[in-house]
């Protein structure tokens, strides 16, 4: 099911860095209502398999999947200088999150835990 009003794409610069953020929200199961907040805040979404979704802007691509328990995965490609704005897009979800950037040689850059 697509979810989106608006067909953002992501800066295909940002598409060959491939991976290089990954993450978890806490204590929440529906990805369908976190791809429907990311869409409240301007992102695109559409389905990409039976329970996961895809959610992209300009500067970011990610892949929102439940994982077994109470947690939802987040991986895909986020322009580095706006690793901050989506960490602020999963606060206001109201969720405990983490979330790690890499470079592209698989090195940890930088983490945030709330």
């Amino acid at each position: 099911m697509d979810v989106s009003d608006d067909d953002q794409k992501i800066d295909p610069e940002w598409v060959e860095v491939g991976n290089n953020v990954c993450g978890v929200l806490r204590g929440c199961r529906d990805a369908s209502a976190v791809a429907q907040h990311f869409v409240r805040t301007g992102w695109s979404s559409r389905s990409s398999s039976w329970h996961s979704y895809e959610v992209e802007t300009s500067w970011c691509q990610l892949e929102v999947e439940p994982i077994e328990g109470p947690d939802i995965l987040l991986n895909g490609v986020v322009d580095p200088q706006h690793f901050d704005e989506l960490g602020g897009v999963l606060h206001r979800l109201g969720l405990s999150y983490s979330l790690e950037l890499y470079q592209g040689d698989d090195t940890l850059v930088r983490e945030m835990h709330v």
